[in-house]
């Protein structure tokens, strides 16, 4: 078995949803489909995230720690939240990425983690 990140990605540059009921459909159809994982065994962590505004990058050059806020790149998309998922192999990873996109409305980008 392998564990999947799968990155819900948002364009931040426009409004997410077009009204409370449609944030309310995303929440009940995420909380279905992460409950569908968990039963299934394969639910290892999942999370939404704050606005890309609330980020602070940290990079440490020459031993010297350097702190900005925001996000380390400038973009419209960012990732939104995200599930890592254990599962047997990439087919079955991008069968559930397809019901997690579904869940969330937006794109899913699919990575397994590296081997130990």
């Amino acid at each position: 078995m392998t564990e999947y990140l799968f990155s819900v990605h948002h364009d931040y540059s426009k409004p997410l949803f077009d009204s409370d009921a449609d944030v309310q459909k995303m929440f009940r159809d995420t909380a279905a489909f992460n409950e569908r994982a968990q039963e299934a065994g394969i639910y290892v962590f999942a999370g939404g995230l704050e606005e890309p505004s609330t980020a602070t990058t940290v990079h440490v050059r020459e031993g010297e720690t350097l702190t900005t806020d925001g996000p380390f790149a400038e973009a419209r998309e960012r990732i939104g939240g995200f599930w890592v998922l254990n599962l047997p192999d990439l087919d079955t990873a991008l069968e559930w990425a397809a019901q997690a996109s579904a869940a969330c409305q937006g794109p899913v980008e699919v990575r397994p983690f590296q081997g130990e």
